[in-house]
Order: structure tokens, then C-alpha cells, then sequence
């Protein structure tokens, strides 16, 4: 069973799995992980990273086994394919001439056979599908999980994807970006296949906007040509040269793609003339199949590095244009005069960070993402809502203002100080202050808006220092309280909630 794995595929992975080759890569793992989550994940955070590119990595997209999608047109064999691999069906395997896959399927090890739909799918913190939620329910009811104890699964995971058509309706149809959310599984996936039919050379045009979504992932596509024991020798060689001068134009790389050839479904050959070749070139590709595994950690510690690179410059950029933008006056055309010269920018950037200009992202869509409403990182409007909209860690939303009660000349807070020290030491103070992520976590367990918790954190960080000590932050406090008990918020602190550290003394008149 299973006979294309091969003995030698078996045994390394018991010698990996029990030797000290396995714990390697799970140190390695677990040091990316620690690496990402303590130095990248705050510079994506406050330069809003996942705004503009990519959702923030989770613990299980560390852990997560490989995984290989396979992506065509209808009918090149996608899912015969999967189980050519596997030796047996799994749920939700439907196989015809017709479009039969309209759906993502991600098959995966499990200990009993069965299903789990997509709204489910993207809650589990144990698969790395969470952040899919985002593509709305058009998409996670066309997406789905087989799980089933198959000796292949316990290395790799497999990402079928629904058959491709050509037209404008189908894209239309769909109800979700496509093309967004082939983007997303080629980020995290360790080999994308791409299946063509020997019959059917044509590339779409949404299949060429899919190809086009794997931009920067080149090294990870793999090409496969089936059902190419139905041509004779002389119509293969025709139809091979057709392939590559098709790719050509889609798939912009100097390296030559690897494509293999062969008819891979457990079926005699209909045309025995290549039959040695097709044996080789299976061979072949099982063996580059077989690699991932010990390579995985390799390909995360590589996708990482991209990453890192891409966050730098996206810092950069975003740095550059808050600081070119005026402070009061005539923003709205200087941020359109910034978005215009942002090649011109690129071009500075390069020269005074010494940077690549492949490492900078695509001119184009970082200009159309910058134009959306709210996308620039500064401010439009000022009062009313508008001044929590940028208040301290919470960078999003808009905000409250109105007026406090009555002055009173004692610190009204000072009452309920003692609670709020409780849960002010618990969030690990550090020179007698806490951070605005930390604040964060806690002001947001309130469950009020960003936006009124922005105007919350302005109203509190007396010294705007970006942190806030014991008196600020049981001010904070207070001001969620009062919010939660149906009263406005001030637009500036009135005297007798000013904390008496922060108070300036009285002057004394003779």
C-alpha cells in the first residue's frame, strides 16, 4: 500500500521522527515562532502591516504540516490526482468529466474519517485556517476539511481547489475574491501544482489571474502535465513546447519551470509509447513531494525572511509619508501629491536604506490601498468623534466627546484606586508603567468601540509618553466606567480628574 512513497521516503521520516533530526526542526520551529511573535509581530501591528498585506500569523501556522495545492482548469484530474497519492477516496471526493469541484477541500490527517465545514474550520486554533474568515460565508460554504487516517497524511496535507472555467460569470458568481484567496493559501503553502490537461492547453483568463496571484512564490510552483498517455509521441512534444510558450507569458521568472509529465490516476496507460518516461518523471516528482517534510522548516524560516523584509519596508514607507504630511493644513492634497510620487519615494527609500527594489511591494496596488478611506495613518478630521481615532494603541475607529459632571476638588477616582492597582501590577509595570499594548489588553475586555477607547487613552496618558502609570491608568479606568454607565466622555480632562502626580502647582499670589 501506498507504494509510491517508497521505503527510503519511510525510513527517514522514523529517523527524523525518533533521532535527533526531529528535534532540530521543532527548535527550529519554535524559535521562528518566539522570533515572530516577540520582535515582528509589534512592528507589523503598529505600522498596520495586516491592513496592506497579510494577515498576522498564528501559533499553528508554525506547526501546521506542509502543504501542496493543486490548482487548474476543470477536468485536468486534480482530485484523481489526490488520490493517485493517497490510494483510497476521502470525503467530499467527487470525480466526472464535468466541473465537479466547486469547493476548497484541505485533506488532512485524522484519526476517524469525516468532514468539517468551513465556518467550523476557521474557528479551530488547532488548523492554521483561522484568518480565512475574513472571505465571509460566500467562501466558507464552499470550503470545507476531509479528515481521514491515511499514512500519507501524517507528513503533508493537501489543498484541492475548485476547477477553474473560463468567463466573466463564473468570477462573478463566486461571491468571493478568488484569486485574493489563492493568494492567501500561497503564502503559507509549501508546493503549489499546477495541473494542466493534455487537451486543454488554453490558460483561462482567470486562470491566469490565478497563476499571476503566486507572484513571489515562484519557487514553489511545480508544473504537472496529465493525461498525457492519451497523445502519441509526436502530438506530446507539440503539446509540451505549446505549455511552456503558454507559461511563458503568464509566469514571469529567468528559471525555466519544472514540468512533469505523465498520467497519474491508477488506470492502464491508453498509449504505452512513453510509458519509461512517464515512470521517471513520477518518480521524480513523488521525490520532490516526499522532500517537504524535511524541508519544512527550511521553507518557514525562508517565509519568514520574505516577510521580515516586506514588514522593513512597509515601515519605512509608512514612516515617510506621516512625516512628509503637514500637521493642520492641506492634507487632503498633499496625501493625494504623495500618493502620485510614491514610485518617487520607492526610489529615495532605496537609496537612503540601501534597500533592493524587489523587496519594495507592487507601486500599483500599494497606491490603490493608500487611496481607500482611512487607509492613510493620519488624521482627516479633528473633534467630535474624530479624536479617538488615533489615540495611543488604538489606531482605528473614530471616537466621543461632551461634557463631564460637575468639578470637584478631590480625586473622584481615588476611591476605586485600590481595585484598578490590582489589575495594574498584573499587567507586568516595568519602571512603574505599563505599554499601550498592554493597556490595550485590558481596556478592550470593556468591549466598548476602539474609537471611545481611543479617546479613553488620550484623555488618560497625561504626559503623553505612550504609557500610562498606576494614577493614569485607574484614570482610564474611570472613564470606561463612566462610558459603560451611559455618560460622555469630555473632550479635555477637567481639573478634578487630572491625577494629583500629574496636577500643576498651584501659583500663589501675595
Amino acid at each position: 500500500m501506498f507504494s509510491w512513497l517508497g521505503k527510503q521516503a519511510g525510513g527517514g521520516r522514523a529517523g527524523a521522527g525518533g533521532g535527533g533530526g526531529g528535534n532540530v526542526v521543532q527548535t527550529v520551529t519554535g524559535g521562528l515562532k518566539e522570533l515572530y511573535m516577540r520582535k515582528l509581530l509589534p512592528l507589523e501591528e503598529h505600522y498596520r502591516f495586516h491592513d496592506f498585506h497579510s494577515p498576522a500569523l498564528e501559533e499553528a501556522d508554525f506547526e501546521n504540516k506542509p502543504m501542496v495545492l493543486l490548482v487548474g482548469q476543470y477536468s485536468t484530474g486534480k482530485t484523481t490526482f489526490i488520490r493517485y497519492l493517497l490510494e483510497q477516496d476521502f470525503p467530499g471526493m467527487r470525480i466526472g468529466p464535468e466541473p465537479t469541484t466547486d469547493s476548497f477541500i484541505a485533506v488532512m490527517y485524522g484519526d476517524t474519517e469525516g468532514s468539517t465545514p468551513g465556518n467550523a474550520l476557521v474557528v479551530d486554533p488547532k488548523k492554521p485556517f483561522r484568518k480565512l474568515s475574513r472571505f465571509g460565508n460566500a467562501f466558507l460554504n464552499r470550503f470545507m476539511c476531509s479528515q481521514l487516517p491515511n499514512e500519507v497524511l501524517k507528513s503533508i496535507s493537501i489543498i484541492d481547489s475548485p476547477g477553474i472555467l473560463s468567463g466573466e460569470k463564473q468570477r462573478i458568481s463566486r461571491g468571493y475574491d478568488f484569486c485574493q484567496v489563492l493568494q492567501w493559501f500561497g503564502e503559507r503553502v509549501d508546493r503549489i501544482i499546477l495541473l494542466f490537461d493534455a487537451h486543454k492547453l488554453d490558460i483561462s483568463d482567470e486562470f491566469s489571474e490565478a497563476i499571476k496571484s503566486f507572484r513571489g512564490q515562484d519557487d514553489k510552483i511545480r508544473v504537472v502535465l496529465n493525461k498525457a498517455d492519451q497523445v502519441d509521441t509526436q502530438q506530446l512534444m507539440r503539446v509540451y513546447g505549446a505549455l511552456m510558450w503558454s507559461l511563458g507569458k503568464v509566469i514571469d521568472t529567468p528559471e525555466v519551470l519544472r514540468v512533469y509529465i505523465g498520467s497519474f490516476w491508477a488506470q492502464p496507460l491508453q498509449n504505452t509509447e512513453n510509458q519509461r518516461l512517464f515512470e521517471i518523471e513520477a518518480q521524480d516528482l513523488f521525490h520532490d513531494i516526499q522532500s517537504l517534510p524535511q524541508k519544512a522548516a527550511v521553507r518557514k524560516l525562508n517565509d519568514l525572511i520574505k516577510r521580515a523584509r516586506l514588514a522593513k519596508v512597509h515601515a519605512y514607507i509608512i514612516s515617510h509619508l506621516k512625516k512628509e504630511m503637514p500637521s493642520v493644513f492641506g492634507k487632503e492634497n498633499k496625501k493625494k501629491e504623495l500618493i502620485s510620487r510614491l514610485p518617487e519615494i520607492y526610489v529615495e527609500l532605496q537609496r537612503e536604506y540601501q534597500i533592493s527594489q524587489g523587496d519594495f511591494p507592487e507601486v500599483k496596488k500599494m497606491q490603490e490601498q493608500l487611496e481607500e478611506e482611512n487607509s492613510m495613518p493620519t488624521q482627516m478630521v479633528h473633534g467630535g468623534a474624530f479624536d479617538g481615532t488615533m489615540a495611543g494603541p488604538f489606531d482605528h475607529g473614530y471616537g466621543e466627546g461632551a461634557k463631564e459632571g460637575a468639578g470637584e476638588e478631590e480625586w473622584i477616582v481615588a476611591k476605586d484606586k485600590p481595585a484598578y492597582d490590582e489589575i495594574f501590577y498584573t499587567l507586568s509595570p516595568v519602571n512603574g508603567k505599563i505599554s499601550g499594548v498592554s493597556a490595550k489588553k485590558e481596556m478592550v475586555t470593556s468591549k466598548l468601540p476602539n474609537s471611545v477607547l481611543g479617546k479613553i487613552w488620550k484623555l488618560s496618558d497625561c504626559d503623553n509618553d505612550g504609557m500610562l502609570d498606576n494614577e493614569e491608568f485607574a484614570l482610564a479606568k474611570h472613564l470606561i466606567k463612566i462610558k459603560l454607565d451611559g455618560y460622555e466622555l469630555p473632550n479635555n480632562l477637567p481639573p478634578h480628574l487630572v491625577p494629583p502626580s500629574h496636577r500643576k502647582p498651584l501659583q500663589v499670589s501675595e
